[in-house]
């Protein structure tokens, strides 16, 4: 097993550094590789599997709520995206620019999608005249550029995937319905795809999307304590149909403005799924949203008839169902038991000739490592019956790992000694003052993550000021 322990070996320890151990299963574990130009990344095909994965989940789901694909311009003309203030000076930083085309410079910059509402809207404006044409209910996968400062695979990065939902009714109550419905369908998704349990709430002014009304969260927790925004949806009510001219005539013969949505799930949901159940060994994939969910290891797959059972094992699974491969290479076994370990598989399926005699196979859960022997015959079945358990499994340690993280704190100095001493969510009360919140910001490197919907009251007053509290809210330092 030395060719193992070497490769083990060859992560860090989450326990010593867990930027690096992040780093090295990222790289070691085949999702990325940098590319020339910083920020930019290439999705090498087991990181890209896991996109793929993402959006069937994710886009069978939208679309189960009405949603339809659509697919918009990459480029947006400045004066368009200068028509709603907050949105452009909320981007201004982040935005990279095409001034010429070919040879010949531009009348007008174009700017490279950092978000879509500036050419959804546009399309609106024109495409909708009646409440007959309402509601539409439109999403797009796409790549957005937003030229970050400093980046790391799948966190932060300058050019990222995503999906971003844009809708518009003729109602506002319509359109906060969506927002909810569009923020549930991210925590299903999370809680029962990815096993990652997340706290839902309402994002503060400060923390709010450029130009929403209101913007709802979820929020999870990684390995190390810190918060990680996995998903968010927004409210603009009909602040963008105003910039943009969208008005339709009503059942009453009246025109008015449309009220409008947004929502986003992107690429660093992978990251998530690293730090929330990855292990000193590389990654650990739900068996759900794994691409590979088994991996079969034929053992001495020289002797005659091993891999020849090893492939028929393979077809009967996949005729189950099962995401399977045969890793045929000419390793040795222990360096494929590390290597299916490092890119998370949820199941090794072991087989030799001893084995093919006895008509029996070992099945081992990434998880758990734990050994499970049963016959070929009866693999798919037994298999079929370990998906859900490990799923579970895998969901309610994420869960205590966020309850035993989740702390309270009434008073300011319990605030500071609970960051100082402890990592994870801190629930405190807040007046509602921004001051408070960037007061909080400077003194503790830590950020409001949401203002939950089920509320508690820890204390009569504000963790900062002392005035009387207005929420409770869940504060962390994040990624």
């Amino acid at each position: 097993m030395a060719e193992q322990k070497k490769l083990v070996e060859e992560i860090t320890s989450m326990d010593v550094d867990f930027t690096r151990w992040y780093t090295d299963v990222v790289t070691k574990a085949g999702l990325v590789a940098y590319s020339h130009i910083k920020g930019f990344l290439v999705y090498k095909p087991a990181g890209y599997a896991l996109w793929e994965a993402v959006q069937s989940h994710l886009d069978a789901r939208f679309k189960a709520t009405g949603v339809e694909n659509v697919y918009m311009p990459l480029l947006i003309p400045e004066n368009l995206l200068a028509k709603e203030s907050d949105l452009v000076n909320g981007f201004a930083p982040e935005v990279a620019w095409v001034t010429s085309g070919g040879s010949e410079p531009l009348q007008e910059r174009l700017c490279v999608r950092p978000t879509s509402e500036t050419v959804f809207s546009d399309f609106f404006h024109s495409d909708v005249q009646s409440y007959r044409d309402l509601p539409r209910v439109y999403n797009q996968w796409c790549s957005v550029v937003r030229w970050e400062k400093e980046t790391r695979p799948f966190l932060r990065s300058r050019e990222f995937m995503w999906q971003e939902g844009h809708t518009i009714h003729a109602t506002e109550e319509e359109a906060r319905a969506r927002t909810q419905q569009m923020l549930n369908v991210y925590a299903d998704f999370c809680r029962e795809d990815l096993a990652i349990p997340t706290v839902r709430g309402q994002k503060t002014d400060k923390e709010k999307f450029a130009g929403a009304e209101a913007t709802y969260t979820i929020e999870a927790l990684m390995h190390d304590g810190r918060a990680l925004q996995s998903g968010t949806s927004h409210d603009f009510g009909t602040k963008f149909a105003e910039a943009y001219g969208i008005q339709f005539t009503d059942r009453d013969n009246k025109l008015k403005y449309a009220a409008q949505t947004s929502w986003g799930l992107s690429t660093r949901i992978i990251g998530a799924l690293i730090m929330v159940h990855g292990d000193n060994s590389g990654l650990v994939l739900p068996p759900v949203i794994a691409p590979t969910q088994v991996m079969i290891i034929p053992i001495q797959q020289k002797k005659a008839g091993v891999l020849d059972k090893a492939f028929e094992i393979e077809a009967a699974l996949k005729a189950a169902g099962l995401r399977v491969k045969v890793d045929a290479s000419d390793k040795s076994p222990g360096f494929k038991f590390s290597d299916q370990e490092m890119r998370g598989i949820p199941f090794r399926l072991e087989i030799g000739p001893r084995d093919i005699a006895n008509g029996r196979c070992v099945l081992v859960r990434r998880d758990t490592r734990e050994k499970i022997e049963c016959g070929i015959e009866e693999a798919a079945e037994k298999l079929q019956g370990l998906i859900p358990v490990m799923q579970k499994d895998m969901y309610e340690r994420a869960k205590k790992h966020l309850e035993d993280h989740t702390w309270t704190a009434a008073t300011p100095g319990e605030f500071e000694q609970t960051f100082a001493e402890k990592t994870g969510f801190v629930k405190a009360m807040w007046c509602g003052d921004r001051a408070c919140e960037e007061t909080i910001k400077e003194k503790y490197s830590v950020t409001s993550r949401c203002i939950p919907f089920e509320q508690e009251e820890i204390a009569s007053t504000c963790v900062c000021c002392g005035r009387p509290a207005a929420k409770m809210v869940y504060w962390a330092k994040a990624y």
